[in-house]
């Protein structure tokens, strides 16, 4: 009798010891699960983090509207194409389109830019020119920039703009800085008279 006694409470003694095993082994199990969480949410932080850090530091790019070499109007997965005037894109697509059937490689320089690209530029100039009054005749203050805006696009190369000078008026597009023959904005209608242009020297 006794002897059963035992064997029953050694019994419960065992399975009670397994239990305690099984349940310690899906603590570890769960622990290993959450640090690996953690540890891959601080490795990989969620795209729209990320994106959201790298416009605010460091130099400009893309997402301010910094364009590669060799940018065609019809880029328009990058921003600085993308951003621009919906009405002034058209019209430089179909500038360029028009200026390939001539045989005339057409790029798009700088189109949208950010402020923090336009500040950017401004400073450079600045430092370049040794005052901000001489580098305001070539670079706009961020709250004036027509490239802020979206207003404006810069074109390249040089026979391209000579190309734009003479017919860009056709599209509605105008050289309207005089010191600036890449400078064009949608400022007539298609066909119409480009206005007079601004001296930013004077």
């Amino acid at each position: 009798m006794l002897t059963d006694q035992l064997v029953a409470i050694r019994k419960r003694e065992r399975r009670q010891s397994a239990l305690a095993g099984l349940a310690v082994v899906a603590a570890v199990i769960s622990l290993t699960a959450s640090s690996c969480t953690a540890v891959s949410a601080q490795d990989d932080p969620p795209p729209s983090t990320a994106s959201a850090s790298s416009s605010k530091s460091g130099p400009p790019g893309a997402a301010d509207g910094v364009l590669p070499d060799h940018t065609s109007a019809f880029d328009a997965s990058l921003p600085g194409v993308a951003n621009l005037d919906p009405a002034l894109r058209k019209a430089v697509q179909q500038a360029e389109q028009a200026m390939k059937e001539k045989g005339i490689t057409m790029q798009v320089t700088t189109g949208w830019r950010s402020k923090k690209y336009q500040q950017e530029l401004l400073d450079k100039a600045i430092r370049k020119y040794g005052s901000k009054k001489k580098a305001l005749e070539f670079v706009a203050e961020p709250d004036e920039s027509h490239h802020v805006t979206g207003r404006a696009v810069d074109i390249g190369p040089t026979d391209a703009d000579d190309w734009l000078i003479r017919k860009g008026a056709q599209f509605g597009l105008c050289q309207t800085l005089s010191n600036e023959m890449w400078h064009f904005e949608l400022v007539t209608k298609p066909g119409g008279t480009c206005p007079p242009m601004t001296d930013p020297t004077n």
